[in-house]
């Protein structure tokens, strides 16, 4: 049974959030491949994703994959027209707490777009030698994104 999308007391007028479906792969892609994330290996075992709809309509997307007590942020983004709207506030928050729900303690990210959005929530700058090793051996970080994106961690409670 599908999970039906869910308003959060955060949410801008309209949006909901709910677990990607296999229907979303495409529109995925094309959000992510606008946003210039990667996306050669979307759908792969261990990702969870979570979209933002307005009006029946994706306006946003955040993931996770997870790897034990650890888990990847990726993906992270919101329609141009949609910016500046707290989708992306709203996205994190939810795929960090949907982590966290599936036994990740703690999370980490690479990004070279959103470090002031990730800092505001508690992510701090760490070395790449830093992260679970599983984490490393993941696409996204060995080899889709490059060296000169931020690495960064949020602690566990």
């Amino acid at each position: 049974m599908a999970t039906p999308p869910r308003k959060d007391a955060f949410a801008p007028p309209g949006v909901t959030l709910a677990p990607a479906g296999p229907g979303d792969l495409d529109a995925l892609r094309r959000l992510l491949g606008a946003s210039g994330l990667p996306v050669a290996d979307l759908g792969q075992p261990g990702q969870e994703f979570l979209v933002a709809r307005s009006d029946g309509e994706l306006v946003g997307c955040a993931g996770a994959e997870l790897h034990g007590a650890a888990a990847l942020l990726r993906s992270l983004a919101v329609v141009p027209s949609r910016r500046g709207e707290r989708i992306g506030d709203l996205l994190l928050r939810a795929i960090v707490a949907h982590a966290r729900g599936r036994g990740a303690r703690d999370l980490y990210a690479l990004t070279t777009t959103i470090e002031p959005l990730l800092a505001r929530r508690g992510f701090v700058r760490v070395d790449r030698s830093e992260v679970p090793a599983a984490v490393r051996r993941s696409a996204e970080f060995s080899s889709l994104c490059p060296a000169s994106a931020a690495c960064m961690r949020l602690a566990g409670p």
